[in-house]
């Protein structure tokens, strides 16, 4: 199945609160996500439904999201904090399907997310959704490993890498 196959057999809308369990269960099978609470996922639906959307199957279930939100300090930036797909639709474009909805329903200047050096997946989702846009995309470590506390028995967390993309051509904004 192809991005637009995707894109056509699913349905693409806000989050409503009662979907925060299924996004949760999609975060924690990812294997590669930050898992936050339960509680989290339900708040991210009811307070920042309108900059996330969540993909549902024909059963109406959530198969994917993804999470974002406007910074305080650069409105016009747009913040995507998580994007993930149930293990059963990987491979099928549909990370990329999201991104590209959610940034053109929310029209940003630009886009910023941070991304571990070992998720590869994430890393060539942004890059590609910056060369399908013409964007430049900038990248700086934005959190050195050694800020998060040890929650892995001694592994620690890998630094959390900026990906800035953007300015957008609509906006004419500067980063």
């Amino acid at each position: 199945m192809t991005a637009v196959q995707a894109a056509t057999t699913l349905t693409l809308e806000s989050p409503r609160v009662e979907d925060g369990t299924a996004m949760w269960r999609i975060a924690r099978d990812s294997e590669v996500l930050d898992l936050n609470s339960p509680y989290s996922y339900l708040l991210w639906c009811r307070d920042f439904a309108a900059t996330s959307l969540v993909a549902r199957g024909a059963d109406g279930e959530p198969v994917a999201f993804v999470t974002g939100y406007l910074r305080p300090d650069r409105p016009g930036t747009l913040v995507v904090w998580q994007i993930a797909v149930d293990a059963d639709h990987r491979g099928r474009g549909l990370a990329g399907v999201l991104l590209d909805a959610l940034t053109s329903r929310v029209a940003p200047a630009a886009v910023e997310t941070t991304v571990t050096p070992d998720n590869t997946a994430s890393g060539r989702l942004f890059t590609a959704y910056a060369v399908r846009h013409g964007l430049p995309l900038e990248r700086e470590v934005l959190f050195d490993g050694g800020l998060f506390p040890d929650t892995s028995g001694g592994a620690g967390h890998l630094p959390e890498v900026l990906h800035r993309i953007g300015p957008f051509p609509h906006t004419g904004a500067s980063l």
